[in-house]
């Protein structure tokens, strides 16, 4: 197996082998931390803001007494556990440690957090593909803190139309069993990384069709590739399966024989798998 590509900003040296944050690295394409922090820093300030008002309210002569009780208990519990969670996200994505209830927090990042962060992000001018690679990757960083992201057999790889060439004259349909390997685009080389690992590979022509292949396979976990928008969606729309995206890459522009580092793919398989079995 070929060696996998060292990221930019990872220092060759520490990694002889796929680790949790260079796989996560490698797949985001350049994500960076720090936007999906700082977001989330602004984005809790908001919310507490917006708890700051429940404990406003037994000063705006609230009636009866009780309920001015629970405005202060709301207000102050709202604040603490928001504390709580975003100290805990902050330590679980610096230390990849696994901290009880990661998985509600996975739940909340995508479900609360990216749709605030997004709006937030907008109003401060950062660029919204920016935002998206940065949960890509933290996203990613939450799959591999449970190492064992599925067995290959219940593992699903989805993968874009867009990837097939544009002269390819073959009808795919939802799998590469149809494909020609005639070396005109990546496919035959992901099908026989899928014989390798004993994995499923779908092909998804739309967000529509990716939920029913997900619904039909009801897999244990999916690696996904895609652009940022597509896997942003996807990561919402599979909760709870959990989902590894990797960037696609546009060299003709975006939806026109997209490509993927195969080195990079093939990482992130021998990080799960550590033994690739044939099938």
């Amino acid at each position: 197996m070929a060696a996998c590509p060292d990221f930019k900003i990872i220092q060759p040296a520490r990694f002889r082998k796929p680790t949790a944050k260079s796989i996560a690295s490698l797949a985001a394409a350049g994500g960076r931390k720090r936007i999906f922090l700082g977001l989330l820093a602004a984005s809790c300030c908001v919310v507490c803001l917006l708890l700051g008002l429940f404990l406003v309210l037994p000063w705006l002569g609230v009636n009866p007494v009780w309920l001015q009780h629970v405005s202060i208990f709301l207000g102050l519990g709202g604040i603490g556990a928001l504390a709580w969670i975003s100290l805990t996200l902050v330590f679980h994505i610096y230390t990849g440690r696994i901290m009880p209830g990661i998985g509600g927090l996975r739940h909340l990042c995508i479900r609360l957090f990216l749709p605030l962060m997004e709006i937030v992000g907008k109003l401060s001018g950062i660029d919204k593909m920016a935002v998206r690679r940065s949960f890509i990757k933290v996203n990613n960083e939450f799959v591999c803190a449970n190492r064992h992201l599925s067995t290959p057999h219940k593992l699903l790889l989805l993968l874009p139309h867009c990837m097939q060439a544009n002269s390819c004259t073959r009808r795919l349909g939802l799998s590469l069993a149809n494909c020609a390997n005639c070396g005109n685009c990546q496919l035959g080389a992901i099908r026989a990384l899928g014989r390798k690992y004993g994995i499923h590979i779908a092909i998804a022509t739309g967000g529509t069709i990716a939920r029913k292949i997900v619904a039909g396979q009801r897999p244990d976990g999916i690696i996904a590739i895609a652009c940022e928008r597509d896997l942003t969606s996807g990561i919402q729309d599979s909760y709870p399966i959990p989902v590894f995206g990797i960037l696609n890459e546009r060299p003709q522009g975006p939806c026109h024989d997209t490509r993927v580092p195969l080195e990079t793919l093939e990482c992130v398989l021998s990080f799960f798998f550590e033994n690739g079995n044939q099938a």
